[in-house]
Parts: structure tokens; sequence; C-alpha cells
């Protein structure tokens, strides 16, 4: 092949072709040609030769700074690198300014994993100093590899979100989106993690093959919506279906489709009221026979109230959009403080947004009964207690995908 190609090219090249150094060396080459870019200070060179002309910004959303960088820094970096070079190229004054995402929680995790057992000895301020320390080293790193890649930015005067002059910046547009009126507060139920005690983003929740509990329980309806119902008998009960029994402590309504068809039904020693539709499903899942007494819209019974099966208060029946055919009852354990279309639905009638549940997953002061009990041995103690008081009306275990954290790999809540 090489002779070939001499034979080709012996008027034009004036060594042998086997000559030709093909090695590149670049793993040498490529350090020395960047340091030599930032000796001679080509970013601000290139960026100075624009000033005053029509500016260009582009802002850098931060990387954490919790370890080294990986192929989405990369592609990240590289595209804005380019952008940067071509404007400038373009005549415009576009400068890069980068920046380090230095709080949070990965760089909690990081000092964590150090600090292992010597955690429960080490004061919160102490901690924050070393989650400091932690992020700074990994600025120092990122920023070397990211000069490596070959990016031209100003990395001597970068953005890093611990500086006190960004964290009072922080304050001021805070202070502004106050003065504006913009700024409201309230409670609303988030992606939880009691192993990491932290909320997380709906983007970040994974979902895994969980086994839940898979309950049917009797809400009984009080005597004047028995009445406005037209119906007499000692218990007529709204079924509702859940697979997270530790939330029925935060259950302030019962949500049904304003346009589906509710049967009140004669059960064993109750009536019940379940959506039309879902019949034949409730009759094989609780082993009980049914047969129709009365037929209501769902429109009909907004506002009845029910009895809570096992607190001395009521619980509202509202209607709302979310509620579907595709499993339970037609009528949904509604808790505004854990779940998000309850939470919605609440507002809408004024339900009380309550989560009786603290940072690591065990019950408060709401629930003094099983006070500091964990969520997950509670789930079998209010089965037992519905149980006990004849509101269970059946109950499995199922395997279905629930949410998990991505960092704890443990099971996530609402809350």
């Amino acid at each position: 092949m090489a002779d070939d190609l001499a034979s080709k090219y012996k008027d034009t090249v004036a060594l042998p072709v086997t000559d030709f150094p093909m090695k590149a060396n670049l793993p040498q080459t490529e350090p020395k040609r960047i340091e030599d870019w930032l000796k001679k200070d080509i970013y601000k060179k290139m960026f100075s030769r624009n000033e005053g002309k029509a500016k260009f910004v582009m802002p850098d959303g931060p990387p954490y700074a919790n370890g080294n960088i990986h192929v989405g820094h990369v592609l990240n970096k590289v595209l804005k690198d380019i952008i940067i070079k071509y404007r400038n190229m373009a005549g415009q004054a576009a400068a890069f300014i980068p920046g380090w995402d230095c709080h949070g929680l990965p760089i909690e995790l990081n000092v964590m994993k150090q600090l292992g057992p010597k955690r429960s000895t080490t004061s919160d301020e102490e901690v924050r100093s070393l989650c400091r320390k932690e992020a700074l080293t990994w600025v120092e790193k990122q920023r070397l590899q990211f000069q490596r890649l070959g990016v031209l930015a100003d990395w001597e005067n970068p953005y890093l979100t611990l500086a006190p002059d960004y964290e009072a910046d922080e304050i001021r547009v805070l202070a502004d989106i106050l003065d504006h009126g913009l700024l409201t507060r309230g409670e609303k139920p988030v992606f939880w993690d009691p192993a990491l005690q932290t909320a997380l983003a709906a983007s970040e929740v994974e979902y895994k093959s969980h086994k839940s509990p898979s309950i049917y329980v009797a809400f009984d309806l009080t005597e004047p919506s028995k009445k406005k119902l037209g119906l007499d008998a000692e218990k007529v009960s709204l079924v509702i279906w859940t697979t997270t029994p530790w939330t029925l402590p935060a259950n302030y309504g019962i949500s049904l489709h304003p346009d589906f068809e509710y049967g009140v039904f004669k059960a064993d020693d109750r009536q019940v009221i379940i959506a039309e539709e879902l019949k034949e499903a409730f009759e094989k899942e609780t082993g009980r026979s049914l047969n129709k007494l009365k037929s209501f819209k769902g429109s009909e019974l907004e506002r009845l109230e029910a009895q809570h099966p096992f607190f001395n208060r009521t619980s509202l029946v509202v209607l709302g959009e979310h509620v579907t055919l595709e499993a339970g009852t037609g009528c949904v354990h509604t808790a505004p403080g854990h779940g998000a279309d309850d939470y919605v639905v609440g507002m809408k009638y004024g339900l009380p947004v309550k989560s009786p549940v603290d940072e690591a997953g065990r019950f408060t002061d709401d629930f003094p009964e099983h006070k500091g009990v964990s969520i997950w041995e509670g789930n079998k103690l209010i089965v037992e207690k519905l149980k006990s008081s004849g509101h269970l009306l059946g109950f499995s275990e199922i395997e279905h995908q629930y949410p998990y954290g991505p960092r704890s790999k443990k099971p996530l809540i609402f809350r």
C-alpha cells in the first residue's frame, strides 16, 4: 500500500510515504498545546477583540462539584465552547463565564461517606465546613478537566454558588420577587426519601418492582348523609382501595368522578357504594357477592360525609376528574398531604393538608397511637386495626412499579 502511494505521489512527496510520522502523540501534545493557550491567554484575546460590540450572552448552567466529569459534561461544555467561539469569530462579544453548583445532596453524600460512623459526633457546622472543602476540591479538579477538553473560558473568575456575593445576590432576587407580590408560601406533597431525609424532583425518581398491601376499606356514611340518599340500613359504606395504608391517618376526603354511575350494593352485613363498572373486579378481589339496590350519579354524592375508620372525624365526598375505572372502586382515598391529585382536589374543596410523618418516615404526634413507628411497619399495624374494627373488606399483596430514590436505592414516599 505504501509503495503504491509513493508511486502515485512520486513527483509531490519529498520523503517516502513510509517515512511519514503516523503517530500524533495526542496525550502528550494536547496538554502542551492547551498550556500554551493558557499562557498566551487566548480566551481573553479572543473576547477583547469584540469589546464594545453587540453582546451574545449565554448563561452556563453549572455542574455539581461532586466528582470527575463524565461524557455528559463533555457534551455540555464542548457544545457551549463551539457556540462561544463561533459567536466571537462572527464579531460578537461573547463571554464564557463558567460556574459550579456547590450545594446539595450529592456533595453532602460524599462527605457522609467519608465520615462514616463519625457523623454522629461531628457538628453540623463542621459538616458544612467539610462540604465546602469537598466542593472546592472538585471545582479545581473539574476546572482542569474542562480545560483539558480545549474549552476556552474565564476559568480564573468563575461563579460559585457558595461565594458570599453570589448568595447575597440570591437574597436580593428573592427580595425583589417579594416586593413585586409574586412570592407565596404553602405546603404541597413532594417525593421524599426517608433514607436520606430529602426531597426529590420528579425527574430524579426511578421506578422498580415493589410489593405493597392492597386493601379495600369501608368508610361508613354519617346518618345525615344516609338520609340524604334515602338509605336506612345500619351500615352504608363508601369503599376505597389503596396500596398505602400508612397514608390513611391523613385521609380527609373520598374522591368520586362526577359522571360515573355508582351503585349501592348489599354485601353481607352492610351496604357498599362503588362504581358500577368495578362490581365484578371488587367481587373477585374481596370474595364478596354484591346485589344492586340503587344507583346514583357521582355528582349526586358530592359533599356527603363518611366517618373516618379510626379517627373521630369525617371525610368529605369530593368530585375529581382524576378518578378512573382502571382499578379499585371508583372511590379514591384522598389525603392532600400525600398525593399530587389529592392535593389539587383538596385545595379546591378546602381540605386540610396534613402529613403526620416526619423526615425519617415515622409517625408524629398527629398519630399518637403509633408515634415514632416507621410507616412501613405502620402498614401492618393499620391493616390489623382495620381488620379488628370491621372496616377491612379485602386484603392481598401486589407487585407493582413503585418510586425509588436514585441514590439511596430505597422506596420513596409522598409527604
